[in-house]
């Protein structure tokens, strides 16, 4: 009977390019956003804090705090906050933000409390890699997760209780500066590298401005003059990112995730003249035992237990199939598909195919 194994295999079949916007495939040098962290406590909890026994940077933290207001914590003082956690603060502070616009803010426990569901984070420093604050952080979390505990030490935990989410919770302190109105020509930066696509945004711009207006610098950068007066840089600019371009098609390439067995193909790929056959071979074992016992009336004789061991040999029988010139991306696929080959087994194909040098793409193993 025969076995028909399915080949996870997601197929890009050959499509002509898109026109896409300016804004959608490059991105403006220096206009970035910021990383920027913090570190605070989360007040009120409702018994589900740090075990400060266990954190004693948490208490450490609260008593700074205190001295902050005037109170002072006596020596030796063992304080139990079940209401209290310490957190790390995460949040992006987006180009040209100006002080008094808001954050999304993200809180994030770093000790062993079991849920930050019903707290508030107290005001927070949010600084970036240069150990500046750029903005300030407060407000009351909203949890996703949630968790249960019963008498007997049963516990249910539906997703993450332990982080947090304060939207609009921080407020900019302080401006990054930038170089965008300093008066320099703009540079085009594309996400994804490609000689072909810098040099027809290029074109593209110089075809609606004039020409020596943009110059490719690289595969990835391109380089724009642009007017001196920043109003008019934002008008330049909200012009040139509209523009659409055809950007350059991928590089023939196979992509394969050996933990899930997903195996992409890249439309341009293409096989050389070359023949496979890929079998396997199934090995059994089985260990039985027989008892060997003496004849009747035999003196001295005892009974034995022999073990009888076989073991079967299955070698399935695969046709070869051939690869004529210039197959196809679905040639491959249907030759593969009509064998019966696994994605484990696909994978193995392909090795082979890149290693012979028939297969006319990049292999990277993800």
């Amino acid at each position: 009977m025969k076995k028909l194994l399915a080949v996870v295999c997601i197929v890009l079949l050959p499509v002509s390019a898109a026109a896409e916007r300016i804004k959608d495939i490059a991105s403006v040098a220096g206009v970035r956003t910021n990383q920027l962290i913090g570190y605070g406590l989360v007040v009120g909890l409702d018994g589900t804090g740090d075990q400060t026994t266990q954190s004693p940077f948490t208490t450490q933290s609260f008593n700074n705090m205190l001295k902050q207001f005037g109170i002072t914590i006596p020596e030796g003082t063992r304080m139990q906050m079940k209401n209290v956690a310490a957190v790390m603060i995460q949040a992006e502070l987006p180009p040209f933000s100006k002080p008094g616009q808001k954050l999304d803010v993200t809180v994030s426990s770093i000790s062993n409390a079991k849920s930050l569901r019903g707290g508030s984070l107290l005001m927070s420093e949010l600084k970036g890699v240069d150990g500046n604050t750029y903005a300030v952080a407060q407000g009351s979390l909203v949890v996703g997760g949630f968790g249960a505990e019963g008498a007997d030490g049963s516990s249910i935990t539906v997703n993450v209780p332990s982080v947090g989410r304060i939207p609009g919770g921080a407020l900019v302190e302080r401006v990054v500066p930038n170089n965008f109105a300093a008066g320099q020509p703009i540079v085009f930066n594309l996400h994804h590298p490609d000689f072909t696509t810098a040099n027809r945004l290029a074109r593209a711009v110089n075809d609606m401005l004039g020409p020596e207006v943009a110059k490719p610098m690289d595969a990835v950068s391109v380089r724009v003059n642009a007017p001196v007066d920043p109003a008019q840089r934002v008008d330049f600019l909200a012009l040139l990112e509209n523009i659409e371009v055809t950007p350059g098609e991928e590089p023939a390439r196979v992509v394969i995730n050996s933990r899930t067995g997903t195996i992409v193909v890249g439309q341009h790929v293409r096989v050389s003249p070359v023949a496979i056959t890929h079998g396997r071979l199934t090995v059994s074992i089985s260990e039985d035992y027989e008892v060997s016992q003496p004849g009747p009336f035999t003196r001295g004789a005892e009974t034995v237990v022999t073990p009888n061991s076989g073991v079967e040999i299955d070698e399935e029988v695969n046709p070869m199939f051939k690869f004529a010139p210039g197959a196809t991306l679905e040639d491959i696929v249907k030759s593969v598909n009509n064998v019966g080959a696994s994605p484990a087994d696909l994978m193995a194909i392909l090795e082979a195919l890149k290693q012979s040098g028939a297969l006319k793409a990049d292999l990277m193993v993800i």
